[in-house]
C-alpha cells in the first residue's frame, strides 16, 4: 500500500507501530535559569511534559532522567506535575535512568510506573544537601568592610560574608530534616512494597544501577530504545518531545529574559559563579 492512501485511512485500519512520546530532562535542577544557563524547574518542563501526555494513541510517556539532582521544590514540582498528567490523560509512565538519577533527580524518577536504569547508572542518594561558600576572610584580605542593617534579627542568617553560628546551622539542620521527611515518605508510597530491608537506603548513599534493583529503586535494567520495543512491538518510534520555538527559532524556556544581551551576558556572568561550583559539585558527587 502506497504512503498516499495509508495517510488518509482509518486510523484503526492502519499496521502502523505505536508512538511513544519521549521527554528527556537533563541537568541540574533549580528555579530560574535562562536561554545561557538552563536549567530543570516546573516552568522550563511543564510545557514539554504537556505536550508529550498530549499525544493521543500513546499508550505511555517515556522520560529520561539523567539529574544529580537539586532544588527539592522544583523536583518535587516536577514530580507531581508528572502523575496529574500521567492520571488526567490515563497514560503509563516509564522512566528511563541515564548516568544518574540521584536525590531530586531520584525524586522525580518516583513519578514513574517504572523506573528502568542501565547497570551502570547511579540511582538514590534519598537525603538532603544544602552547600555554599564563606567569604569573611577574603573580605579582610581585599580591604572591604561589610555593611548590613537589618529589622529582625535572624535576616542575615547564613550570610556567607560572615563567620558561621551554631544557632544558624542547628536551624538549618532541622530544615533539612523536614525535608528529608517528606523525601522518604514519597519514596516509601510510590516503592515501599518493593523496597528491601536495609537502613541505608535513606542515609543519602547511592548505588549503581544494578544494585539499585536489588534494593527495590528501580524495577528494571536495560535501554529506553529496547526496552520499548520489547514491550510495545518492532515498529515502536520514539518521539523525541521539544518545547516550542519562538519568532525566531529559538527554544523557549519558561521565563524570557529582557535587556540588552552584552548585560545579560554580563550579569550571568556574574551572579551565577557560585551557582556554577555548585552545579559542578553536585554532577562531581557521582563522578561526572
Amino acid at each position: 500500500m502506497t504512503g498516499f492512501f495509508k495517510k488518509w485511512m482509518p486510523k484503526r485500519f492502519r499496521k502502523d507501530g505505536v508512538t511513544i512520546p519521549v521527554v528527556r530532562l537533563h541537568g541540574t535542577i533549580m528555579a530560574g535559569g535562562s536561554q545561557f544557563r538552563p536549567a530543570l524547574n516546573i516552568a522550563t518542563v511543564a510545557p514539554v511534559l504537556e505536550k508529550a501526555f498530549a499525544v493521543k494513541d500513546a499508550p505511555a510517556v517515556a522520560i529520561s532522567i539523567n539529574s544529580p539532582g537539586g532544588s527539592p521544590v522544583q523536583s518535587r514540582l516536577i514530580y507531581q506535575r508528572i502523575r496529574d498528567l500521567a492520571e488526567e490523560k490515563n497514560k503509563r509512565v516509564i522512566i528511563f535512568v541515564e548516568d544518574v538519577a540521584a536525590s531530586g533527580g531520584y525524586m522525580i524518577a518516583l513519578a514513574g510506573d517504572e523506573i528502568i536504569a542501565d547497570p551502570t547508572s547511579i540511582v538514590g542518594s534519598i537525603g538532603v544537601v544544602s552547600g555554599g561558600f564563606g567569604f569573611p576572610e577574603l573580605l579582610k584580605k581585599i580591604g572591604v568592610e561589610r555593611r548590613v542593617y537589618t529589622a529582625g534579627q535572624n535576616k542575615v542568617m547564613l550570610d556567607p560574608f560572615q563567620p558561621e553560628k551554631e544557632k544558624d546551622i542547628e536551624f538549618l539542620k532541622s530544615l533539612q530534616l523536614e525535608i528529608h521527611d517528606i523525601f522518604i515518605g514519597m519514596v516509601k508510597a510510590r516503592r515501599g512494597h518493593l523496597l528491601a530491608d536495609n537502613p541505608d537506603i535513606f542515609s543519602g548513599l547511592f548505588w549503581t544501577g544494578g544494585r539499585g534493583k536489588e534494593l527495590g529503586l528501580v524495577d528494571g535494567l536495560g535501554d529506553m530504545r529496547g526496552e520499548l520495543k520489547k514491550r510495545f512491538g518492532q515498529k515502536t518510534t520514539l518521539q523525541l518531545m521539544s518545547a516550542s520555538r519562538g519568532l525566531f527559532g529559538r527554544r523557549q524556556p519558561g521565563a524570557m529574559l529582557s535587556g540588552d544581551l552584552a548585560e545579560r551576558v554580563t550579569a550571568s556572568a556574574i551572579s551565577g559563579l557560585a551557582d556554577v561550583a555548585e552545579e559542578k559539585a553536585l554532577w562531581g558527587r557521582f563522578g561526572l
